[in-house]
């Protein structure tokens, strides 16, 4: 059964920073690019980044690309996203899932809330 547990959330002033980690079970992480996806209250989902199974390729959105960076660890079946100078536009549930470049969430997805306000 495939698993995607999301953390690190939670509430920061513009400008902080904050780390997410996805835990990943039910399938081979090691071959599979991943990506982060977030979607503010009452919008569409945005397609964050994505990166490749090896970490080879890294890819961003153009609102958090030299702010935000993506990255894995294969051996815990972990993915990251470390959030820097987060701005309050920043403000959705995060959510990790397989494949790079879809703009949907997984279904029974749980998510991570990142709130962003002075």
């Amino acid at each position: 059964q495939v698993q995607r547990v999301e953390s690190g959330g939670g509430w920061v002033q513009p400008g902080g920073s904050l780390n997410l980690s996805c835990a990943a079970s039910g399938f081979t992480f090691s071959t599979t690019g991943m990506r982060w996806v977030r979607q503010a209250p009452g919008k569409g989902v945005d397609w964050v980044s994505g990166i490749l199974a090896s970490s080879y390729k890294k890819y961003y959105s153009e609102s958090v690309k030299d702010r935000f960076t993506i990255s894995r660890d294969n051996a815990k079946n972990t993915l990251y996203l470390q959030m820097n100078s987060l701005q309050t536009e920043d403000t959705g549930v995060y959510y990790c899932a397989t494949g790079i470049w879809e703009s949907s969430i997984p279904p029974r997805a749980q998510g991570t809330q990142v709130t962003v306000s002075s």
